[in-house]
């Protein structure tokens, strides 16, 4: 159950103004319809999740326990200094026309601006870390979908309540603690 919480609140944390919240916000805007925006998002993400999960656990047969540690160690480290990267949607991010209907743009969109994304690393680097590859990937998808749920159906209210650099800094911290307990041989 630790690698289910953890998974949520990093990756729910790490995903606040994240360019897949920025992309959950543009495709509310323009479709207006949350219910196919919110079931896009989760099948996207349990697809992105999944496979990022099994590259971690998999990670977990190459390398040794010791080169394992150091691997993930300075990982959640690199983690924390990407967190304080601001991520800004790029104009490529949204298709041009609904062609596959709100559930299909919304799907296709947000896998491909999940891949190399924070929390798709994040989530090869939990998946590798605990060895709990069905509460990682549980964890992670749940985490954004609380992120990015929220602002599809209440839009950009929700972002302006809550600062995104400090979310981002106490998120930065949380992967240095992470990093260093890695290394230390804590966990």
């Amino acid at each position: 159950m630790e690698a289910f919480f953890v998974s949520t609140a990093i990756v729910a944390l790490a995903e606040i103004g994240d360019k897949t919240q920025l992309l959950s916000l543009v495709l509310a805007a323009r479709f207006r319809k949350p219910w196919p925006i919110v079931l896009g998002i989760f099948v996207a993400t349990l697809a992105n999740h999944a496979l990022a999960g099994a590259v971690g656990a998999w990670v977990t047969t190459v390398l040794g326990p010791d080169v394992l540690r150091w691997v993930l160690g300075l990982s959640f480290i690199a983690m924390a200094a990407w967190m304080l990267i601001p991520d800004k949607l790029d104009d490529d991010d949204t298709a041009s026309a609904p062609r596959f209907g709100v559930f299909g743009t919304t799907l296709i969109a947000f896998f491909l601006a999940e891949m190399g994304d924070k929390t798709q690393v994040a989530t090869v680097m939990l998946a590798a870390q605990y060895n709990a590859y069905l509460w990682v990937v549980a964890g992670t998808t749940l985490g954004m979908m609380l992120a990015n749920a929220p602002v599809v159906w209440l839009g950009e209210r929700i972002t302006r309540l809550l600062p995104i650099r400090v979310v981002h800094v106490v998120s930065a911290i949380i992967f240095l603690g992470l990093g260093l307990v890695a290394l230390v041989g804590w966990a």
